[in-house]
């Protein structure tokens, strides 16, 4: 089944995020975008080809979208009022999908004409997460159900599988580099990597009993790298060999939280429980951190724009977005 709707974009006057104040005076700062919707509730971004940056609204059940250059805002009502948007992304064709977390649908925007689409998932797939598009298909994990799944872009079937370690919580999800699709298992010490073609899993275990990986992502060279919010602990494994690394991150109780790979080729992730940012430099194994001028700023995800060397965060809690300038 789906739903159709067709909204005029919500553009009132004052709708313009325009920059606000930096974190600090050095190279690299956070730009902070003030969103105008009253009590919006930022929780993932994503960007667009074109520079633009795509956002749920979990709170008011908006997908939003700031353009940069002109702080110009507009943003969408989701057809089904309160279904909590969580996760986003930007499909190849340039569709923006999100997943309704609190209604147990995948919803599609068409960004040239506002229509949203809702594709209602099965009953083992109720509380959507996470999405990514990969080889025609929308992958989703769901936290809550210790699944993930599919939604085919060509029969629009959809398809759910079991994670074999109960309660693993299936959180964040990525696209590797090694064309497999690698997620995080919050509720245990293992990360998933999955074969697109099946489905299947194989389960990698971290040395720590602790450890409870949160968000990830792999690099070009196939590392994986993930942030360990139970341990406090930006880790790195080596799927070829099953080699673990990891770094305490500067903070005490620092909950890491979101992560991206910069174009300065650093790891940057979120002290969660800090209000800043670090950045890590595989080379030389040196963490800088950056403070987030707003809070309390949780930042559950971010993502690279490679084209301008950007990194983009969902600043949770403050009602901005925010922007930090990579050097390249």
């Amino acid at each position: 089944m789906r739903v159709s709707l067709v909204v005029p974009a919500i553009l009132t006057a004052g709708s313009v995020a325009l920059p606000d104040h930096a974190a600090q005076t050095g190279a690299t700062v956070v730009v902070e975008y003030v969103l105008p919707r009253p009590e919006n509730f930022p929780h993932d971004p994503a960007v667009a080809a074109d520079g633009t940056v795509w956002y749920t609204d979990q709170r008011n059940s908006y997908i939003g979208h700031l353009d940069p250059a002109t702080g110009k805002v507009v943003d969408y009502p989701t057809p089904t009022p309160g279904s909590g948007p969580h996760g986003i992304t930007v499909a190849p064709d340039g569709g923006v999908w999100y997943t309704g977390q609190a209604a147990g649908l995948l919803g599609r925007l068409d960004p040239k004409s506002g229509k949203i689409v809702e594709y209602p998932l099965p009953d083992g797939a109720k509380n959507p997460h996470t999405p990514i598009v990969y080889r025609g298909k929308v992958w989703f994990t769901d936290a809550n159900n210790n699944s993930y799944g599919t939604l085919d872009l060509n029969t629009w079937k959809t398809r759910i599988y079991q994670v074999p370690t109960p309660g693993a919580v299936p959180y964040g999800i990525v696209a590797g580099s090694d064309h497999f699709i690698w997620i995080a298992l919050l509720g245990t010490n293992k990360l998933g990597r999955v074969n697109p073609a099946d489905g299947s899993i194989r389960e990698f275990v971290l040395p720590a009993d602790g450890a409870r990986p949160r968000r990830l992502q792999v690099g070009a060279d196939g590392t994986v790298w993930y942030t360990d919010y139970g341990r406090g602990y930006l880790g790195a494994l080596d799927p070829r060999t099953g080699r673990v690394r990891e770094w305490r991150s500067p903070s005490p109780n620092a909950g890491p939280y979101g992560i991206a790979i910069g174009t300065d080729g650093r790891i940057w992730y979120c002290e969660s429980r800090t209000n800043q940012m670090v950045a890590f430099d595989p080379k030389t194994e040196k963490m800088e951190t950056v403070k987030i001028p707003t809070a309390p700023a949780i930042v559950r995800n971010m993502e690279t724009d490679s084209t301008r060397h950007r990194l983009w965060l969902a600043l949770s809690g403050t009602g901005r977005l925010g922007k930090i300038e990579l050097e390249h």
